[in-house]
């Protein structure tokens, strides 16, 4: 059983980094244009916060075994509008003041921070995905904040260099193959993957068995952006070997829910995700624009 604490510890640092780029802004910038379409910063921050309460009702109503009543009430909400209730729930909180919607989301992210810290060793929550354990919850909370801050960073002009807390991103990324393969109705493969990454200081992250006939290499940095859907395969120097690697590829998610159109080939890395070390891509690394399946999904 792994402590919990330094991952909400990276949660923590990770919302606070996204607080300073907004808490200054004026009305007129929260309702600036963000790359996901149909968003805007206010969107963007009125969707971490619907999905931070939605982790605390999973991780507070319950006793950790799943049967959570006020959780089951979410569920059918997204099972009643799957393809409108992340949508709706944003557009109900960026209708807020500004003021407001960030005082909302700091006020729910702190008491989500004490519910993590307190959970009982052990437990597992709900989610719409497969249920969590404690440090999962976290490790998606900072996925999902780190990537919508690239959004928010994106529109703002600013540049925010990949940290190490992408260790938890690229974890998580790795985890949810099956799911990802589940989520596009497909049987995953049998075998397990290996996969290489170098972290931003240059540091080799490795993940599944050494011999792996199947395999994926590359930043971690781009394969967090594929994971959370912020660019296309086709401009990142990510490689396979193997089809079933490849496949993968096409089709990776590190969040729960169903998969969406995702970022278009040829867009490039967002604006504010900065630069893997030894940027630049390989030769043959992803695929040219309009090659091969297009990727799907993306949490918005």
């Amino acid at each position: 059983m792994s402590d919990p604490t330094p991952v909400i510890d990276d949660l923590r640092e990770e919302s606070e980094e996204l607080d300073a780029l907004v808490a200054g802004l004026s009305p007129g910038e929260w309702r600036l244009a963000t790359p996901a379409p149909g968003w805007t910063i206010a969107h963007q921050i009125a969707h971490l916060n619907w999905t931070d309460r939605a982790t605390l009702v999973a991780v507070s109503d319950g006793d950790g075994d799943g049967d959570g009543d006020g959780f089951k009430g979410l569920i059918e909400q997204a099972l009643a509008a799957p393809d409108r209730y992340v949508d709706d729930g944003a557009e109900e909180g960026a209708r807020q003041a500004p003021a407001a919607l960030l005082a909302a989301w700091r006020e729910d992210r702190a008491a989500l921070d004490e519910a993590l810290r307190t959970a009982a060793p052990g437990a597992r929550f709900p989610w719409y995905g497969p249920p969590m354990a404690t440090a999962s919850m976290a490790t998606a909370r900072l996925m999902e904040t780190w990537a919508h801050g690239l959004d928010v960073a994106a529109t703002l002009g600013v540049s925010r260099p990949p940290t190490a807390r992408l260790r938890h991103v690229a974890r998580i990324g790795v985890r949810a193959r099956d799911f990802a393969y589940a989520a596009h109705g497909l049987t995953p493969p049998a075998e397990q993957f290996r996969v290489e990454l170098t972290g931003p200081s240059g540091d080799l992250w490795t993940y599944g068995p050494e011999d792996a006939a199947q395999r994926v290499t590359g930043p971690a940095l781009d394969f967090c952006l594929l994971a959370t859907q912020r660019a296309h395969r086709a401009d990142l120097a990510l490689t396979s070997e193997g089809q079933d690697a490849d496949r993968w590829l096409d089709i990776a998610q590190a969040f729960a829910g169903p998969p969406g159109a995702g970022r278009p080939p040829g867009a490039g890395r967002p604006p504010g995700a900065g630069r893997p070390p030894g940027a630049g891509r390989p030769p043959g690394a992803g695929r040219p624009p309009g090659a091969g399946r297009p990727a799907k999904g993306e949490s918005r």
